[in-house]
């Protein structure tokens, strides 16, 4: 048995892991190619990890959202193209898309006419970004339903065979 940890600042992985109720050599048994040294050297941030060994560990502890993380907050390309998404209440994410989409309507017109030309000038520029900061939040609205469904499907709150099955027939 492994000894419990009392590290008071412990990152992501470490605090997921221990959520998931297994000690390094255990998850990495049930991992299958991640040494307990390597998880250890992940935990206490002497080593990197990689995109693989997330997608392992977010399976492995169920911890929806932990690709997200590393991918907004390590990798490179993600820092600047991937926003950090929240698992949220579905009646948040509803309340936030619905604003965000009613927001939006009320731009639509001017979002034509700013577009139409395929040229943005300068004045029409504190529209545009005004608009653009909207459809990011519909975006981030839609990436959070994405990581609610997710964490339902890992919860066993969500029947997957079903949800693919239907995704299938609706093609």
């Amino acid at each position: 048995m492994g000894k419990k940890s009392t590290k008071a600042n412990k990152n992501i992985y470490q605090t997921s892991r221990e959520e998931a109720g297994f000690t390094r050599e255990k998850a990495s048994e049930v991992i299958g190619f991640i040494s307990p040294d390597r998880i250890e050297r992940i935990e206490s941030e002497k080593s990197e990890p990689q995109p693989d060994e997330i997608l392992a560990m977010e399976k492995c502890y169920s911890k929806t959202g932990l690709c997200n993380y590393y991918c907004s907050h390590e990798c490179p390309i993600g820092q600047k193209y991937i926003p950090e998404v929240h698992i949220k209440e579905l009646s948040q994410i509803t309340l936030e898309m619905l604003a965000s989409l009613n927001s939006i309507e009320n731009d639509k017109n001017r979002w034509i006419e700013i577009t139409v030309d395929g040229q943005i000038s300068d004045d029409e520029i504190p529209d545009f970004i005004s608009i653009q900061d909207k459809l990011q939040k519909i975006s981030l609205a839609v990436d959070s339903l994405q990581l609610w469904m997710q964490d339902m499907i890992a919860k066993g709150n969500i029947n997957q065979e079903k949800l693919e099955e239907y995704r299938q027939k609706n093609k």
